[in-house]
Parts: C-alpha cells; sequence; structure tokens
C-alpha cells in the first residue's frame, strides 16, 4: 500500500497546481517508470500539461508536435476498461506498438519504450489522463506495477474531478467579483463555452445572448464576427491579447464596447478552464476607473492602478510624474509593467481600453 502522505498529497495537488509534478515524480517511482504526466484536452483538442521535471523539455516539443492527436490508446481505453490504469501492451498489439509514429519517433528515441495510463473522461467530453512511462531496457510493466497505481485510482480520479469542478467555481467567483463592482461579465472557456456569466451582461439581451451549446454571440454582424474569430483563437490555444469589440447603439440603448481580456494561467494549472474575461461598458459613462477595479482585473498593484487611471483621464507622463511625485523615468517604467498586464502598447490603447470602467470615488 502507498504512504498515506501520497494520498494526502494526490488531494492537496487538487487545489494546489504546484504539487502536481512532485506527483508526478512519485507516481513515476511507484509503478517502476521513469516519468509520469498529466494531460487535459478538451473537445477541440486543446492540450495542455504537467510532468515529471525529466521529461519536461520533450513533453514541450510533443505538445507542439501533430504526433499529440495521433495517439489511439486514450479512445481504446475508454472502450475496454475505464476505471483502472492500462497498459499499452493491454490496448494495442505488438505489431502496433511497433510501427505507432509515437513510439518512433518521439518515445524510442529517448530510450523509452513502454507505458501505462487512466482516461477520465467527463460528461463535457473533457479527458484527464495520467501517462507513466518506462525506459526500454527495463522491459514492459508488470501486473505489480498495475496493481499499485490502481490502487491509488479512486484517490487520483476524485481530486483530478474535484480540481475541474473548482475551475467552474473560479469562473462564477471572477463573474460575482466584477459584478460587485458593477462591470458586467462573462468568462470564456478554452473551447470557447461561456463557462458563467453575471446579471448585468445578460441584460444587454438581445444585443449580447448566450444561445446553444453556451456560445456568446453579438446580434451585430460585423461585431459578432470579430468575437467569433478570437474564439476560434481561443479553441487553437492561440493566446489572446486585450482586444476591444465596438457594438453599435440601438433604439434606446447607448453603445457598447466589449474588452476581452486574457486570462494569464500559470502554466502548471492544466485544470483551470477560464480562458478570456469578456467586460461590456455602455459608450459614455466613462470617468477615471476605480483603483479596485484596475486592481482586481488587470492584476495591477496599487502604484500601477494609480497610473493607469491618471492615462485613463488623459494625463501625461510627465504630468503624472509632477503630480505624484515620481520620476518620469519611474512612471514609464510603471507604464511598461502596465502594457505587459493589460495587453497594450500604446498611452491611446491603454485609455481605450479603460474607458467605460466603473468610475472611481475622489
Amino acid at each position: 500500500m502507498e504512504p498515506t502522505s501520497l494520498v494526502d498529497d494526490i488531494y492537496e495537488a487538487a487545489v494546489i497546481p504546484e504539487k502536481w509534478p512532485a506527483i508526478c515524480d512519485r507516481l513515476a517511482a511507484s509503478a517502476n517508470g521513469f516519468s509520469a504526466s498529466v494531460v487535459t484536452m478538451n473537445e477541440q483538442g486543446l492540450f495542455r500539461w504537467i510532468s515529471s521535471d525529466c521529461i519536461r523539455s520533450d513533453m514541450e516539443r510533443f505538445s507542439e508536435s501533430p504526433l499529440r492527436m495521433a495517439n489511439i490508446r486514450p479512445a481504446r481505453h475508454l472502450e475496454r476498461a475505464p476505471f483502472s490504469f492500462l497498459r499499452d501492451t493491454d490496448t494495442m498489439t505488438a505489431d502496433e506498438i511497433d510501427a505507432d509514429p509515437i513510439y518512433n519517433e518521439f518515445l524510442r528515441p529517448l530510450g523509452l519504450g513502454w507505458t501505462m495510463g487512466d482516461v477520465i473522461q467527463e460528461p463535457s467530453g473533457h479527458l484527464i489522463m495520467f501517462d507513466i512511462l518506462r525506459r526500454t531496457d527495463r522491459g514492459p510493466f508488470a501486473d505489480a506495477d498495475v496493481d499499485r497505481l490502481n490502487a491509488l485510482k479512486p484517490d487520483l480520479s476524485r481530486a483530478a474531478l474535484l480540481t475541474s469542478r473548482l475551475s467552474f467555481q473560479q469562473a462564477r467567483g471572477i463573474t460575482q467579483t466584477l459584478s460587485a463592482v458593477g462591470l458586467p461579465a462573462a468568462v470564456l472557456g478554452g473551447s470557447g463555452k461561456v463557462l458563467a456569466a453575471n446579471g448585468e451582461l445578460e441584460q444587454f439581451a438581445p444585443r449580447i445572448s448566450i444561445g446553444a451549446r453556451d456560445q456568446l454571440s453579438i446580434s451585430q454582424p460585423s461585431a459578432n464576427a470579430l468575437l467569433q474569430a478570437i474564439v476560434q483563437d481561443l479553441q487553437s490555444g492561440a493566446q489572446p491579447t486585450v482586444q476591444t469589440i465596438p457594438v453599435a447603439g440601438a433604439v434606446e440603448s447607448k453603445p457598447l464596447i466589449l474588452h476581452i481580456i486574457p486570462v494569464r494561467r500559470d502554466a502548471r494549472d492544466i485544470f483551470s478552464r477560464c480562458a478570456a474575461i469578456i467586460v461590456a461598458t455602455p459608450v459614455g459613462e466613462v470617468g477615471p476607473p476605480d483603483v479596485r477595479v484596475l486592481c482586481g482585473l488587470f492584476d495591477l498593484t496599487p502604484g500601477e492602478a494609480r497610473i493607469a487611471r491618471e492615462i485613463a483621464m488623459g494625463e501625461s507622463v510627465e504630468k503624472i510624474a509632477l503630480k505624484t511625485g515620481l520620476s518620469v523615468h519611474t512612471v514609464r517604467t510603471y507604464l511598461k509593467l502596465i502594457f505587459s498586464k493589460t495587453g497594450t502598447s500604446r498611452q491611446s490603447q491603454l485609455a481605450a481600453l479603460l474607458s467605460g470602467l466603473p468610475a472611481g470615488r475622489d
């Protein structure tokens, strides 16, 4: 039986992503393997992973290769034994293993020749996979190796699913927080689906609506085309920048600006579903934005938020320096950090992005 501390650490990793590489090392060791990885994949094939440090650079290369889509083992695993760890020799014939491009082009050149894993499929179709690798010269995984990992299977499954469900709570928490400061908002997942939306955003229907398959759409065709292009970037795994979409006014309705803000995740947080936050602001409702909003929305420090607020008010770098008592060089340094966090590159872009955010009290 595995030490109780390993089970405890598995559940701790459910809420602390930094724990997963160490868990991978211990899983590999418990099965006499070389390395382990945890992989998530959505319906569009977006591939995210975390692994033992010893194979991290190789996994980075694999994750960018078309080979990642050539793996026949997950589908066969779900067909044959969806509730236990299986070896490659359980899901593939010897001839298939000999001819498999993942083995020939990726594993064998690294001296690795045997695999064992488990696959968990959520109701949404999202896959969570555990994969253990072993060096070629050590031969296939033995029954005892499989038994040791199967003893941990219930805990691994519960921890992975708990982490996945917490990601939805994270999405709801984001929209509720933005609602508290008056921001109509929605959170999009990597597949482009709306994970959560607050009541303030829903009040813009039918101009902005959530339709079939939880997809967000805009009634204005040109604006909707821009939105769908951004959604396609999310689906492809591209890292979007902060973008704005103008939405024309309607009868008794003001024009809107949609701000699409990417969620910058820790690379180890593979279970997070939140890919972007969409914030809608009516044109004309402008003013010096609330420092709390700037800090929470863009992860700005209080000092950065104050500089950003001055830029939104139309102040120059020189005037901000004079007003705050900082040097021009220090203000420019702050501004570079603000540009990085907001995905902008010019003061005019930053001012446009911040326009319409709820005003603070002077």
